[in-house]
């Protein structure tokens, strides 16, 4: 059993796709986020997974009416990522009612205000490695370093991170299929909880997600957005159905 995460990535408040993280490739699918967000859980999703794109790339918070207008619209937990660079940040963003807050540019940065986050909000931090061949990027995918994605997972194993939203940015929005085995690779070298995404193509990217057993979840956006692949069936396969 693993958790399928419904991908609502805010671009100038509307839900969009990018490909391979391009914001000149940002794909329209709803102007009305707070439905979209609505409709994932009318549908049976328990968790909803948001990014706040212009933000990644700002360094600071964008897209804050949305995310409001998505928390009343919604009873499940919902974490966020996207410019978040330091704790009155967080607290902001806590206090709305995010459940967890997902944070990559801070993480490569100062792991150490990561793991501070980590001590003041107990199981709210989680943190987004996103890889570009294996290395980490940040800002936004818009600058890659020379950490590799191992090595920055281990630098917070005894910190209290919640989660690691592995994310293969070559994969992102291309419909190509999920990069599972890195995933996995990556959830055998932490005891940290991994959460795979980035390429969801059908249904078989969610098989092979739950046949590795080491990953904790799955975030899917364009699949579903695109219709190739049903939600329904999506959740019933994460669940342990068929």
């Amino acid at each position: 059993m693993i958790t399928l995460y419904p991908a609502i990535d805010l671009k100038d408040g509307n839900c969009v796709r990018l490909f391979k993280g391009d914001m000149d490739a940002a794909t329209v699918f709803s102007d009305n986020p707070a439905a979209q967000a609505k409709a994932f859980v009318d549908a049976g999703c328990k968790w909803l997974h948001m990014v706040d794109l212009n933000g990644a790339f700002a360094g600071e918070p964008v897209n804050g009416s949305a995310v409001d207008a998505i928390l009343n619209a919604v009873d499940v937990p919902v974490q966020l990522g996207g410019g978040i660079r330091d704790i009155a940040t967080m607290e902001r963003w806590l206090d709305k009612g995010l459940s967890r807050l997902i944070l990559g540019t801070l993480a490569v940065k100062n792991p150490e205000l990561v793991k501070e986050a980590c001590r003041l909000f107990p199981g709210k931090i989680a943190v987004g490695i996103d890889a570009k061949g294996g290395k980490v990027a940040v800002e936004g995918w818009a600058e890659a370093s020379e950490l590799g994605v191992i090595e920055l997972a281990q630098k917070f194993e005894d910190a209290g991170i919640a989660a690691i939203i592995h994310t293969d940015i070559d994969r992102d929005g291309t419909l190509t299929g999920v990069n599972a085995e890195a995933s996995s690779e990556l959830a055998s070298a932490v005891s940290i909880p991994v959460i795979a995404s980035g390429g969801v193509k059908d249904l078989s990217d969610i098989e092979r997600v739950v046949a590795a057993g080491t990953l904790e979840g799955v975030i899917t956006g364009r699949a579903i957005y695109d219709g190739g692949m049903d939600l329904n069936a999506a959740l019933a396969l994460a669940a342990g159905g068929s």
